[in-house]
């Protein structure tokens, strides 16, 4: 009978942190309490390289929004990006946007640098200045492979 109840005891303990995992994935999608009061906001980037719906959107480093498409725009050859915004966050008119990196072998994440305008950006309207991700790799090459010259742009001898 005792061996039941233990049994009972551990299953119940499991169910409990399943649920809690379940929980706190849902909470770091946005899905959930809270998770639904968000407006739309899009961008126009040159590269995405990292970057998928889904992946964060930061401002001064808390998350504030979600990726929630890319698809490619046939007239531009650019990544236009749907952006999912927290309600409450009225970002400024002539804001910027860029896609940054978290260290040197870390993900890629979507940054919000605010600008100074009074007007802001209402929903569905498009963050105009925009940086798309940089290739470590590339400029690696560049580096390596002399490209640029000298930094102080002499020529040696």
């Amino acid at each position: 009978m005792s061996r039941s109840v233990a049994e009972i005891a551990t299953g119940a303990v499991v169910l409990a942190l399943a649920a809690g995992f379940a929980f706190y994935a849902a909470s770091g999608a946005g899905i959930g309490p809270g998770g639904g009061k968000t407006y739309p906001l899009t961008a126009s980037f040159r590269a995405v390289d990292g970057i998928r719906a889904g992946s964060d959107v930061r401002l001064a480093g808390l998350k504030v929004g979600t990726i929630t498409s890319l698809k490619l725009n046939p007239d531009t050859f650019f990544a236009d990006a749907t952006i999912a915004m927290q309600d409450g966050i009225l970002l400024p008119a002539d804001s910027a946007i860029l896609i940054s990196q978290d260290g040197l072998l870390g993900g890629n994440y979507v940054e919000i640098l605010p600008g100074g305008a009074l007007e802001t950006l209402a929903p569905g309207e498009e963050i105009e200045d925009t940086q798309g991700s940089v290739s470590l790799i590339s400029l690696l090459m560049k580096f390596v492979g002399g490209e640029g010259g000298s930094p102080s742009g002499e020529s040696g001898g």
